[in-house]
């Protein structure tokens, strides 16, 4: 489980997007389009994430229009094309002057692990793949594209909301 205490001093979350916010599945029209599906209820978590001050950031190391509308729906920025995500997690931490200390990443797949490792709260989804387990400090109970995005918001503003109360 994630410490309380980590979370109430969380400042930014930065979140692959494949596997994440998807089922890692892509529908490929016989035009060559391509879709995915993502969790709707997603966006009220980041949204109220948000409100409770909270910085978010999607990295992909794909580049695809579906991420870009996606985050645009959502109103998060978003970096695509990235092939070092711990070094485009660095340049978003600076941007926000945000420490990676109170910077959570969540990931699913090897690509994430140098991203694990510089942040202080590294999370996994549900159906990360098993080579991420020793990098991760905590695993959702839903998988990627099923809720694992909400199920992380609906935690940390529940640590927040605490704190809040509490002051």
């Amino acid at each position: 489980m994630i410490s309380p205490e980590l979370l109430l001093d969380l400042e930014l979350i930065v979140f692959d997007f494949d596997g994440v916010f998807t089922d890692n599945a892509v529908y490929v029209s016989q035009d060559g389009v391509e879709s995915i599906r993502c969790w709707r209820s997603d966006g009220l978590g980041l949204k109220r994430l948000s409100m409770a001050g909270v910085r978010l950031h999607i990295v992909s190391s794909e580049t695809n229009p579906v991420v870009s509308k996606r985050a645009n729906k959502l109103g998060i920025d978003c970096c695509q094309g990235v092939e070092n995500k711990a070094d485009a997690v660095l340049g978003i931490c600076d941007k926000y002057s945000v420490s990676p200390e109170k910077t959570m990443f969540v990931g699913n797949d090897i690509n994430d692990i140098p991203a694990f490792e510089i942040v202080g709260i590294p999370v996994g989804v549900a159906d990360a793949y098993e080579e991420t387990y020793p990098y991760v400090m905590f695993r959702t109970k839903k998988a990627g594209g099923f809720g694992a995005v909400r199920e992380i918001c609906d935690i940390v503003f529940s640590a927040k909301k605490t704190k809040f109360i509490i002051e």
